[in-house]
């Protein structure tokens, strides 16, 4: 398939759309269901190369969950304990395979930006994934193949009607790219920039520990980053992002983004969250948006009365301030990326507020002086890249 018209563009009154390859070569997907629109295809492609350049550094099956053409999560595969199925709703007995747990996870980051999300699967979509897939709202996937019950499962989504992408895993996209914005032609060279542990290699803080584990979250987080709308900043605990903060004009802003997102993530296992009794058949989505409306200061609205009822099946008591404070404490080995430089250490300051003890950015600031220091007095580890991830 050489060109494939699509409904519309970014907007219904956007028309004719297409995707077609300039050379008149063939596309390096097939759609095996659904009709993929102009931003699906756009978080399709953005997805794969996060998944595809994340196994490739780490080795290990990876996966993402995209909306509006930035990832509201990734993970790589890693066994899930009881607290992760309790709090992503894996049935306690549901078979488990990597890259189902990398997608569980990568969509666990933030349940609420998943919320009808694209997935990206670096291998092989099997049962597992699929039928993890089925209960949650989603626009679609794009994989590198998918076994033959998998596609069924997928098949059944939206009444027939859900996304299915199969990418040619072997495609590799030519050394300059182009697009048109207002009439006028942009080209560039393809970034095919490699991020693995060399990029960390510079550590510039007093403290010089940078254990495996630590590597691997900022490869992580840097690979995030390349494909999110910058300016970004991507918190990472245990080989998933648990705060991604995207699109803002202020690095500050960013960091607080993804501070916020990382201590939402957090309070989900607050022991409170963790003994919510909810009423029998809530939908996934009404249950995470109670947890995210519990667990912050407008937690009011959902305890009220003649409210609460809808959710919970015994009204819970109010999470405290103090007890959120004390919980946001323990936070802990955290690490963070920046697509840039900080320019002053309050970026620092607020990360270190949410667990953060791994940093690692490009580094050239005027001020990066003030950035050390502000790590050294935290006993930050700090790595300076000397390259910048700026995407749009």
């Amino acid at each position: 398939m050489k060109e494939l018209e699509l409904k519309y563009g970014l907007n219904p009154n956007q028309k004719p759309s297409k995707i077609y390859m300039a050379d008149g070569s063939e596309l390096p997907i097939t759609v095996l269901n659904g009709r993929p629109g102009y931003i699906n295809f756009m978080d399709a492609f953005n997805s794969w190369q996060l998944v595809s350049e994340l196994k490739a550094s780490t080795g290990l099956p990876a996966a993402a969950s995209f909306k509006h053409v930035s990832p509201a999560g990734a993970a790589v595969a890693k066994p899930l304990t009881d607290i992760d199925r309790h709090i992503y709703f894996v049935d306690k007995d549901a078979e488990v395979s990597p890259i189902a747990s990398a997608y569980i996870r990568a969509r666990g980051a933030d349940r609420l930006c998943s919320y009808g999300d694209w997935a990206a699967l670096s291998d092989v979509c099997d049962t597992a994934t699929a039928a993890y897939l089925k209960a949650e709202v989603s626009d679609g996937i794009i994989a590198p193949g998918y076994t033959d019950e998998a596609l069924a499962i997928l098949k059944t989504k939206k009444k027939g009607n859900y996304n299915v992408i199969q990418v040619d895993p072997s495609y590799v996209p030519k050394a300059q790219e182009r697009r048109e914005i207002f009439g006028v032609v942009f080209e560039q060279g393809h970034s095919f920039l490699t991020i693995d542990e060399e990029m960390l290699s510079n550590i510039v803080t007093e403290n010089k520990s940078l254990p495996d584990s630590a590597k691997t979250d900022l490869i992580l987080s840097l690979i995030t980053l390349k494909y999110t709308q910058s300016n970004s900043v991507c918190y990472v605990k245990d080989g998933q992002t648990i705060g991604v903060g995207a699109g803002q004009q202020s690095r500050i802003h960013c960091t607080r983004l993804a501070g916020d997102k990382a201590n939402n993530w957090w309070m989900r296992q607050h022991p409170k969250v963790l003994a919510l009794q909810f009423v029998d058949g809530i939908r996934r989505p009404d249950r995470d948006n109670a947890i995210d409306v519990y667990t912050s200061n407008e937690y009011e609205d959902i305890l009220a009365d003649g409210v609460w009822q809808e959710s919970f099946q015994v009204k819970p008591e109010p999470l405290t301030e103090a007890e959120k404070k004390a919980w946001v404490a323990q936070l802990s080995g955290v690490a963070c990326g920046s697509d840039a430089f900080f320019p002053f250490g309050d970026n620092v300051e607020r990360a270190f507020k949410s667990g953060v003890e791994y940093i690692a950015e490009p580094g050239g600031s005027i001020r990066d002086d003030n950035v050390i220091e502000a790590c050294n007095r935290h006993g930050i580890t700090m790595c300076f890249t000397g390259m910048r991830l700026f995407h749009h």
